[in-house]
């Protein structure tokens, strides 16, 4: 499983032009899951996700987690973070799992990561065609991969 993190300001989704979620100061999550991932994945990523010390304190210094800087979170799959890119120019998404697999771990991703936030997060829909807009903070961007513990 893939996270790509965005630190935002604010956040939305549109799917056909009509505003769907929308989210204040807090976290833009885009995730990718392959077939290989599972309960464990969603469990580290989620955990790791919350406690993730990227706002500023008083100080300014990058010491507080999503929780402490009392933000939101905005999860939004995307299958495309799985994309192989070393042969060729076009990128093959043969590690993304299928919907069957890949619909439910996003949906519990999402309910682990408003649990744990102690707040519900906003999500886009699952393969809609949607529109991401934000405006990154920072900026600060970070990438985890559970296969990936770095």
């Amino acid at each position: 499983m893939r996270l790509l993190i965005q630190r935002v300001r604010e956040a939305s989704v549109a799917i056909e032009g009509a505003l769907h979620a929308r989210i204040g100061a807090g976290l833009l999550v885009f995730v990718g899951i392959g077939c290989e991932d599972g309960e464990e994945d969603l469990e580290y990523l989620a955990g790791k996700l919350v406690r993730l010390r990227i706002f500023d304190d008083a100080q300014g210094v990058m010491n507080l987690d999503v929780r402490q800087a009392g933000g939101e979170a905005l999860v939004v799959s995307q299958f495309t973070l799985l994309a192989a890119t070393r042969r060729g120019n076009r990128p093959s998404y043969v590690a993304a799992a299928p919907e069957a697999v890949s619909r439910p771990l996003y949906e519990r991703f999402a309910a682990r990561v408003g649990e744990l936030l102690g707040r519900e997060a906003a999500t886009g829909v699952f393969g809609a065609d949607m529109r991401v807009a934000l405006v990154n903070d920072g900026p600060v961007t970070i990438w985890m991969d559970s296969k990936r513990r770095e």
